[in-house]
């Protein structure tokens, strides 16, 4: 009889244990589902967000830089006797900046562009061109700057370079104001200006999806 009401329990308990075991891996399962998931949401949003900030990059910065330089083309004054400036182009700024890492050369690109903006907006009234074409020249280099600054990853303000900042106020005292922003003095500065947007785009370029 005591034997008769044993092997009842023991398959009872055989059976439960069965089933928390059985519980047990589904719920294994569903975690190991649930962080793999988790793992490729997060790596998809990393990967859109990638892209996003780096949209304007890969669809607008060529259109931009040919823009810019068309139109610092366009304001070239052939008429005037242009001697060479007394401030020496940084090109120890631009090669320590090609063996930056690619937020440092955006970094420095956008400083670029913004000192440029900034010198522009000096006194030209004797420069030889037209005031819509510099308005627009400058409206097209804004957007280059901002656009670069989107790409940069959390939008950072990185501290300004000091000696690429000294240099513009050279360009400001040593040629501007010292020559009473003729419109020598300006193309001058339209000749330093165009070349360096080919530096920015030579720099930026290589950052440049294929």
């Amino acid at each position: 009889m005591w034997l008769c009401r044993y092997a009842p329990t023991q398959q009872l308990l055989y059976k439960r244990n069965q089933y928390l075991l059985h519980t047990k891996t589904i719920c294994t399962f569903l975690k190991m589902l649930n962080g793999i998931f988790f793992v490729c949401l997060s790596l998809s949003l990393y990967s859109a967000g990638s892209s996003l900030s780096c949209r304007w990059m890969t669809h607008k910065f060529r259109q931009h830089s040919t823009n810019s330089l068309d139109l610092i083309a366009t304001m070239a004054n052939n008429s005037t006797n242009t001697t060479e400036d007394e401030v020496d182009f940084p090109n120890d700024l631009y090669n320590q900046a090609s063996k930056a890492s690619a937020e440092d050369k955006l970094s420095f690109t956008v400083q670029i562009l913004e000192e440029m903006v900034s010198l522009f907006e000096e006194d030209h009234s004797s420069a030889s061109w037209e005031q819509n074409t510099v308005e627009h020249f400058l409206i097209v280099v804004t957007q280059q700057a901002d656009g670069l600054h989107s790409c940069i990853q959390g939008h950072s303000h990185k501290k300004k370079n000091k000696k690429l900042h000294m240099y513009f106020k050279r360009l400001s005292h040593h040629v501007l104001k010292r020559m009473g922003h003729s419109a020598e003095a300006w193309e001058l500065i339209r000749e330093e200006m165009k070349d360096h947007l080919i530096r920015a785009e030579q720099l930026v370029s290589p950052l440049l999806p294929n």
